[in-house]
This record gives C-alpha cells, structure tokens and sequence, in this order.
C-alpha cells in the first residue's frame, strides 16, 4: 500500500507564491519516484491575509495546521505590514505552539557554486548550525515604558530553561554522532554572564554524556570570523536563538547566496508537526518577476523529506540540486539569467538519474 502523507503549504507572501509551488513540483516529482504520495492543503494565512483580516491566520489556524504531517513554508512579510508583526504573529507563533525547538539549517556550498571565500570547496563548506527555537533572546519577554518622554524606557529580557538547553544540546550531539563527530558550542558567556554562563554549564553537562563526540566552545565573534576564514572547523553548530538567527545568514551568505539556504522548524519527539523553509524573506521588491531563486526552497522540501522518513527521496532532490548548479544554471541573485522555473524545472528533470536501487 502506497504512503500517503498531509502537507500543508503556506506560501506566505512574496516570492512565496512563486517558490512554494514549484518547491512541490520537485516534491510531488521525487514522491512518484520513490513510491509515496503527497497530499497537499494550501493556507492562505500571512501579511497579505493580515491586510484583509487583521491576523496572520484565523483564530482555528494552529489547529487546521495541527493535523498535518510537516508544514511546508515560503516566507511571510510585506512593505506595507508592521515588520515586528511577521514573526510574532506567524512564525514565532507556529514554532512556539508546536514545539519547534530545533532550528536546523545546513551550511553547505553546492556543485559548480563558487563561495564568495576564494580557495573554498564543498568539502571545506559542510556544516550544519542548530539554533534553539523556542527560548533565549526571541522571546519577546519585555515592555516599553514612556516611549516619548526624556526617560523613556525599553527592556527584553531573555529566557533560558535548563530543559530547554538539555533538549537542543542532545540533538545537536545526536546529530554530531551521525555527521562527523564534532559540536561545537557559540556562545557569549564572557559577557552575558548569567544567562549564557549557564547555557555552557548545562550544554557541557550534556557533553558528558557523549564521549565519542567532540566538544569546543567558541565566542561568537571568534565563531563569526572563523566561519569566514576557516569553516572547514566546523560539523554541528550549537547555538542560541538570536546568534544562530545571525550565524545561519552568514552561513548562507558563505554558500554563495541567502537563496540557497534551506532550514527546517522541528519537534524532534513529533507530538506536532515540523516546518519547514528557506532562510530568506519574502523580497517583496522582485515578486512576480519570475528571477528569485528557488533552491532554499526546494531544498527545504528535502529536508521535510528527510524528516518523514524517506531519505532516499531527499538525497536525490539534494543530488538533482547539485546537478543543477553544476550545469552552470544561475539565478540572479548570483548573476545569472536563469528563470525561477527553469531552475525547479532542471532538478526535475535531473531526478530520474538518481534511481531508487
């Protein structure tokens, strides 16, 4: 009996309406392939729905969501919407709810793409960097008091639980035992000396408990740098909310373009579904153009992939990618002239090479 499984898509706003369709077409493609079956629900819900609504979704939106498999994501957020609304009313919100406390984001450079770091391979560039999801700095834990006046006032305090920083430190270890041994802890407790101070203390009382796995700790400007000069170092990033929100953008930036970047939102225990996205926003300013790159995308596709289960789709999405870029295909934001379609279509076409025995 062929497997079904319920993916809501949420093309969000801007590009999205581009990138999530044909995000599917490469997912709908590889699931013919392999011998499973998407079953697919699109919500409306974003900036676009705010305009017409005054929320990002409806009050009934995280149950409707609730019932699916893995949420498949664009990007949400328009010129003409408050930009503190985005992520407090959509993404934070779903993350939260749904207990996403892993935010996992590869860093790693593809076929034929040239870093912007001179003398870097695709060996050299093939990391992952785990953010914790749901606590520290992201919290939106604070107030304004007498904004206008001489002594106004503003705080935003950040949270962090033991169980919060011992749950994304197993993972990041799990994870480093499957990959190749290495975790690496950014960090900043030099100067935050309460909050972050005890992030180390609890991450390194986990590393204990994994022998085989390398631990170091890095400031995160020294980790910022060295992503820079030698990435190489680095296998599985451990980090906090805000610095890995940061350290994941230089990481896509280092792959040749944000347009790469794939993540996924994930409840590892699967008591909710994950979510899954490219790094980027909605760039708004070239929607409808038919020139936004689609690989973060497509490549998040593969990791909801991944996550379901069906590895040996996922790696072949990945494998058609690198296929793609290989064969010199660009989008603009790396100065090519290849469409939006061309590129989703060139994957496709590249996914039969990659059979499933």
């Amino acid at each position: 009996m062929t497997k079904t499984y319920k993916i809501a898509a949420v093309n969000g706003d801007g590009i999205g309406h581009e990138i999530v369709p044909l995000g599917l077409e490469v997912m709908q493609a590889a699931a013919s392939q392999f011998g499973f079956t998407l079953d697919v629900t699109h919500f409306p819900f974003g900036a676009g729905y705010y305009q017409q609504h005054g929320d990002f979704m409806p009050a009934d939106g995280l149950d409707s969501l609730k019932k699916f498999d893995a949420i498949y994501f664009g990007a949400v957020g328009l010129p003409a919407v408050d930009d503190t609304l985005p992520a407090k009313l959509y993404t934070f919100k779903v993350r939260t709810h749904f207990r996403q406390y892993v935010n996992y984001r590869p860093v790693k450079l593809l076929a034929g793409i040239d870093s912007p770091l001179r003398n870097k391979t695709q060996q050299d560039i093939d990391f992952v960097v785990i953010r914790e999801n749901n606590e520290g700095e992201f919290v939106q834990n604070g107030k304004i008091l007498y904004p206008d006046s001489p002594h106004g006032l503003a705080t935003d305090t950040s949270v962090f639980t033991r169980q919060g920083i011992e749950q994304i430190a197993h993972y990041s270890f799990r994870l480093a035992r499957k990959r190749r041994g290495k975790v690496t802890n950014v960090t900043k407790s030099n100067t935050l000396i309460n909050t972050l101070a005890y992030w180390d203390k609890v991450i390194a009382e986990v590393a204990e408990q994994y022998p085989d796995v390398a631990y170091t700790k890095m400031y995160v400007d020294a980790a910022a740098a060295n992503f820079v000069l030698r990435p190489e170092i680095f296998d599985v990033v451990l980090t906090t909310n805000m610095i890995g929100d940061i350290l994941s953008d230089l990481g896509g930036a280092i792959m040749g373009s944000l347009g790469y970047g794939p993540s996924g939102n994930i409840n590892p225990e699967r008591e909710f579904p994950s979510m899954f996205e490219p790094i980027h926003g909605s760039a708004p300013d070239i929607a409808g153009k038919g020139i936004a790159n689609p690989i973060g995308q497509i490549w998040s596709g593969a990791l909801l992939l991944e996550h379901l289960g069906e590895t040996a789709a996922a790696e072949a999405i990945l494998k058609a990618i690198n296929t793609a870029t290989a064969s010199g295909l660009r989008t603009a934001d790396v100065g090519g002239k290849a469409s939006t379609s061309e590129v989703a279509k060139a994957i496709i076409e590249a996914l039969p090479v990659y059979e499933t025995h």
